[in-house]
């Protein structure tokens, strides 16, 4: 079993993140991942950042089972290598889609290390098929 993430970027930047199982959405295309995942409310206020109260760029709840609000804060986060990259891309009306899932991926790995959190390796090879016991 294999599992992958899918981007797809929004005209208006907003963007959606889908797990593709075993290569299930590989056909589908980006306006048909979008047309998957609906567009936040509009009428959603801007979430304020917890650390300094000024207007996130972007809130996303951590990996399953952590617990983590990962927040991209213009104020708070620029300092960081890979939060300061996304800012950038964010904030460029002229972004490339295609950096979209090295960006992402990169702030979230440095924003879960800094809650304590280590992404696990990527496994060399598939595990194989199961191995028969013999009994007797």
């Amino acid at each position: 079993m294999s599992f992958t993430w899918r981007y797809a970027v929004r005209a208006d930047g907003t963007f959606c993140r889908i797990g593709n199982l075993d290569g299930r959405l590989d056909h589908v295309t980006d306006e048909g991942l979008a047309r998957i995942h609906p567009e936040r409310d509009e009428d959603e206020p801007p979430a304020p950042c917890s650390r300094c109260g000024t207007e996130l760029l972007l809130h996303w709840h951590g990996p399953l089972m952590t617990g983590v609000r990962m927040e991209l804060c213009p104020a708070c986060d620029s300092d960081r290598p890979a939060a300061h990259a996304f800012i950038q891309w964010y904030r460029n009306p002229g972004r490339d889609p295609k950096e979209l899932p090295r960006l992402f991926e990169g702030w979230e790995t440095e924003t879960m290390h800094a809650h304590g959190w280590v992404r696990a390796p990527e496994p060399d090879a598939p595990p194989g098929p199961p191995v028969p016991l013999r009994v007797g």
